[in-house]
């Protein structure tokens, strides 16, 4: 009876490695249905991206104002009889390099003599 307790468990032993092991196992869709999660994202940060280009590309063909702002912003241009103002952030002295802090001096203690 005990050997056929040992065969029985050996044989549904054999019979879960291929669900849980095998090529269509759940381990393997599991690490499946998690690339498939990554990818997901993934395709969605795309189509944002894309449908921002997309958006950018449809007013450049329409109009001019968003060709005039990059003309502005990245280019620098102006229009005729305009005057270009330019305001910096910060004050030039504050932009120059501070001088290094001097660094301390490592204070070492005088040897002492040896106890008798």
């Amino acid at each position: 009876m005990r050997l056929l307790a040992v065969i029985l468990l050996v044989l549904i032993a054999l019979l879960q490695h291929p669900l849980w092991l095998g090529k269509g196992g759940w381990l393997r869709v599991w690490d499946v249905d998690r690339q498939l999660q990554q990818q997901k994202e993934s395709n969605g940060k795309l189509e944002m991206r894309n449908a921002g280009l997309d958006a950018e590309v449809r007013d450049l063909k329409q109009g001019y104002d968003a060709i005039e702002e990059r003309a502005r912003f990245e280019l620098g241009m102006v229009k005729q009889d305009e005057v270009f103002v330019q305001i910096p952030d910060k004050p030039a002295s504050e932009k120059t390099v501070a001088p290094a802090a001097e660094k301390p001096a490592i204070a070492t203690a005088p040897a002492r003599p040896a106890k008798r």
